[in-house]
């Protein structure tokens, strides 16, 4: 596997961290272990994910976090918990799957890979901060089912075929880029209904005799 594909697999597998990573984690982990994929040996090193005690605990991570995501602004409070959990782990994951010799590039994969991870994080963050002002709860729902669906398919697709991982990533990454300009045109909006010292009460008129 070339230097294109590794980095396409690793950019590809912090980005989605930054949305599900224990999910991410989990998924990966159950492949290693029943076979359903079977990596190069560029990438052997992520068999350690098909642990029995790593796929249990990111099974139990993965399942909290797929009800937690689904409930308006308990997402929010769980995304900030998961404000540095999820970038670390999205740079470990890129480091276990660049496996650079050089202390260098190691340095240069996990700062990457971590700030591949924030960006979808941060994103994802503020994409469901704008959907959770919507009075009715289903937009969330259905937000966060898409995203279950989205990592799972695409982690498939990203570590079944390394040859177009890079075209998954950057695809990834573009989608990310657009939903963050989403979000904050939903968020400036949101705030335009509701201005700044809109619910102010009036001043009292003056009164008194001069």
């Amino acid at each position: 596997m070339g230097i294109i594909e590794l980095l396409g697999v690793a950019g590809s597998v912090s980005l989605l961290s930054g949305w599900r990573l224990y999910l991410t984690i989990f998924a990966t982990g159950l492949a290693m272990y029943s076979g359903w994929i079977d990596l190069p040996e560029n990438l052997k090193v992520l068999d350690a994910l098909g642990n029995p005690w790593v796929i249990g605990i990111s099974a139990v991570g993965a399942g909290a976090e797929f009800f937690a995501d689904k409930v308006a602004w308990l997402d929010s409070v769980w995304d900030t918990l998961h404000s540095i959990i999820r970038p670390v782990g999205g740079a470990l994951l890129a480091l276990a799957v660049v496996d650079a010799s050089d202390p260098v590039w190691q340095v240069i994969t996990f700062l990457l890979g971590g700030g591949a991870a924030f960006m979808s994080h941060a994103t994802k963050a503020s994409a469901r901060t704008a959907v959770n002002v919507s009075p009715e709860p289903f937009s969330n729902v259905v937000v966060s089912t898409g995203e279950d669906i989205a990592t799972g398919g695409l982690l498939f697709l990203a570590l079944a075929n390394p040859e177009i991982a890079i075209l998954v990533a950057l695809a990834l990454g573009a989608l990310t880029v657009y939903l963050f300009f989403l979000a904050r045109r939903i968020w400036k909006k949101v705030r335009g209904i509701f201005p700044e010292g809109r619910f102010d009460p009036e001043p009292p008129e003056n009164t008194g005799q001069s």
